[in-house]
């Protein structure tokens, strides 16, 4: 007969003596079971004890979280936290040096904890730690911990970051700006005052002051604080007031962070990342990508502005631009005197020049998006590949078989396309780590992109032999060829201009047409049946692989109030696919992480559901900002018994799909992931084409086809985005 449900068997130790095996009841009160304990060892003051987890992170139990404690539970007895605040209270304060850095060491593991982290806040702690640090008396080892501990208080969000004083962020900036500081002193000061920008508004105006950008620059070329520099400089960016990121500048190595658009694009700052991070000699680390993400993200919403706003047919500065459009391609020197013989000249180049609106071209640049930016790009095109961009007017504006591309029309088009692949204006996405290396490779990377994708445009619409019938099928091509490029991630634009050579039009029909067959197949009845007959044999495979890779696990970031370093977790299920283990672990691990790191675990039987998107109970806790689209897609939670969920923000798309499926498959119920149901028709279509020899010709024989003896020998792998 199995145990009550609110029955735990566990083991407590206690140092010097033999554990206790007890049955913990889960009804009665905390503080009645360590009495209890505490009399099987002849300890006095019950009230001064608590348990703690024996192994992870080793944190409090409370009456709130003891439900979370499992059959098998190693724990330990250990001073109160209560207790324990106030006497790391008292050891940091002491004159002895070696007791004080010990104390330190002691309270930076423990403030992780956020049952001891109240006691210690509710004591003054953090006001005292401040002090400590403001006094500048602390070096090396000692402001590490201290430093750690701060940090680790602050990110319980149990205080306001308000209430820090402006000394201790002149002391904390000082360490950034000092030429030679402790490696691990810098990585906390650059979070510390990472956290400060992202929840204060006021702080945010404090940094911003103590700190410029030839300071970070300098922390950019080494690979232990690289990126605590970048995040430091995307959270500044992020929150800099709208009317401050446009600013112009002097010298960017000694302006204020406040000003940060022109800094993004800057050479020095661009050439930094691109030989120090981007291709240094260490591989990018998944926090790094997502900085990179961020800053790819936050340089092209500073093309936002330009994209919302519409051209004012009035405005005299705005017409001569597209003026000087006119005089670059068609040499404006001879120029008719006569007024109606100069507007009717205007209008005929206009007209060549591939407006809609060739009486008033300003009139194509009123609908936003793209709005002016569309205006900006075809300047930079006209100046800076002259040639280029004369050598596409004139050999459209002379054809006259119809045939002709419009290049006033296509390059508003094009850049509104572009903005939406690139998603400009979006927030970033707190779980994406999409960054492009080319976007880094150029001082003007967007201007740049968009010239290469003209290009693009006019040679597919040779390819089309397109007509302005068909302008809208080839923004469809095109936009399908810019996507298929970028998916493939050049390093440069030089490789993104040979993966477009690829891609030509007919490359285009014959990757759709491949990727159609594996989608309709055929649909003959003797066709259809055989597909019905092999399908339950497939998807037994897939379900297969779903669970070899559950069982195989995967590791996922903790998403908290705070963009934190390096915190990850750890998920995988085991081989006899019955439980579920968990844990924390320190970094991203590079292989297979062992049964034993895995502390935590969830019986399969005890598995209610698998909940997606809104439905996930952190999906509903979370604010505005991060309950994005691209978030919600890769969420999904486990509820299980009593009341219990373990909540999953996938790292991508494909891992949202083995994991959401390989859980259904657990569970007994159909998958339904748009992965499965490519791998089905992809596999139904190989092991057809296997059997099928004469697919005008085919007869169903009365019995079913015979099973293969080993379905692990179909070996696939996938490439999904």
């Amino acid at each position: 007969m199995p145990p009550p449900a609110d029955i735990v068997k566990v083991a407590i130790e206690w140092p010097g003596a033999n554990a206790q095996l007890i049955e913990m009841d889960q009804k009665r009160p905390l503080a009645s079971i360590i009495r209890e304990v505490c009399d099987g060892w002849s300890l006095s003051g019950s009230e001064q004890f608590a348990l703690r987890y024996a192994d992870g992170p080793q944190l409090y139990i409370t009456e709130q979280s003891r439900g979370e404690i499992k059959n098998g539970t190693i724990l330990r007895l250990a001073i109160s936290p209560a207790r324990a605040a106030r006497q790391l209270l008292e050891r940091i304060q002491s004159h002895g040096i070696d007791a004080r850095l010990e104390a330190l060491k002691e309270l930076a593991k423990l403030s992780a904890d956020p049952t001891f982290a109240t006691e210690f806040i509710n004591m003054e702690g953090i006001g005292t730690l401040a002090r400590l640090v403001e006094s500048g008396t602390h070096f090396g080892e000692m402001l590490a911990f201290t430093l750690t501990a701060f940090l680790e208080l602050m990110d319980h969000s149990i205080v306001s970051w308000d209430l820090i004083s402006l000394s201790f962020i002149k002391q904390i900036a000082g360490y950034v700006n000092q030429p030679m500081v402790d490696v691990s002193i810098l990585q906390r000061s650059l979070a510390i005052l990472e956290s400060m920008v992202l929840n204060s508004h006021s702080l945010y105006h404090r940094v911003a002051q103590e700190i410029t950008v030839g300071q970070l620059i300098g922390h950019l070329s080494n690979q232990e604080i690289q990126t605590y520099a970048i995040a430091l400089i995307n959270a500044l960016f992020l929150k800099a007031p709208e009317d401050r990121r446009q600013e112009e500048y002097t010298n960017p190595l000694e302006q204020h962070l406040t000003e940060m658009a022109s800094t993004l694009a800057q050479k020095h700052l661009r050439s930094i990342i691109l030989n120090h991070v981007i291709r240094g000699n260490r591989p990018i680390k998944a926090e790094m990508a997502h900085q990179l993400y961020v800053l790819q993200v936050l340089t092209f919403n500073l093309l936002e502005e330009r994209m919302m706003t519409k051209m004012d047919p009035n405005d005299q500065t705005q017409r001569d631009v597209i003026f000087e459009l006119r005089k670059i391609a068609f040499d404006g020197e001879n120029d008719p005197t006569g007024t109606e013989k100069r507007k009717a000249m205007y209008a005929k180049d206009y007209k060549m020049l591939g407006f809609t609106n060739h009486l008033n071209p300003a009139m194509d640049f009123t609908q936003t998006p793209p709005g002016m930016l569309a205006l900006d790009n075809m300047l930079y095109m006209a100046k800076v590949h002259q040639d280029t961009y004369i050598r596409i007017v004139l050999e459209n504006s002379s054809r006259e078989d119809k045939h002709e591309c419009p290049f006033g029309r296509c390059a508003i088009e094009l850049t509104r396309v572009l903005c939406e692949i690139l998603q400009v204006g979006e927030l970033p996405n707190e779980g994406c780590n999409d960054y492009h290396p080319m976007f880094f490779t150029h001082d003007r990377a967007w201007e740049e992109f968009f010239c290469v994708c003209v290009q693009l445009l006019n040679k597919t619409w040779k390819e089309m032999r397109a007509t302005a019938e068909d302008f809208n099928k080839v923004m469809q091509v095109v936009r399908e060829q810019i996507t298929r490029a970028l998916a493939m991630k050049p390093s440069s634009l030089d490789q993104l201009k040979n993966k477009l050579r690829g891609l030509s039009y007919s490359e285009i029909l014959r990757l759709r047409q491949s990727e159609r067959m594996s989608q309709d197949d055929f649909q003959s009845p003797p066709i259809i049946e055989l597909r019905e007959r092999i399908q339950p044999e497939i998807l037994e495979l897939i379900k297969q692989q779903r669970l070899n890779r559950l069982c195989e696990g995967s590791c996922f970031r903790k998403v908290g109030n705070r963009r934190r370093q390096e915190k990850f977790w750890f998920c995988r299920l085991s081989l006899n696919h019955k439980v579920l283990h968990y844990g924390d672990l320190d970094e991203s691990p590079q292989g297979e992480v062992p049964f034993e790191m895995l502390s935590d675990k969830i019986p399969v039987s005890d598995i209610k559901s698998v909940v997606t998107g809104k439905d996930c109970p952190h999906m509903k806790e979370k604010s505005a900002l991060k309950q994005n689209k691209e978030v919600l897609e890769l969420a999904f939670s486990v509820l299980y018994d009593p009341d219990e969920t373990l909540n999953f923000v996938a790292p991508n798309k494909y891992e949202y799909c083995i994991w959401t499926d390989g859980l259904c498959a657990l569970l007994g119920r159909e998958m339904g992931s748009d992965l499965t149901r490519s791998d089905l028709d992809t596999l139904i279509s190989m092991e057809m084409k296997l059997r099928l020899l004469d697919l005008e010709n085919i007869t169903i024989p009365e019995a079913p086809p015979p099973v293969p003896k080993e379905p692990s020998s179909y070996n696939f792998t996938y490439n999904y985005s």
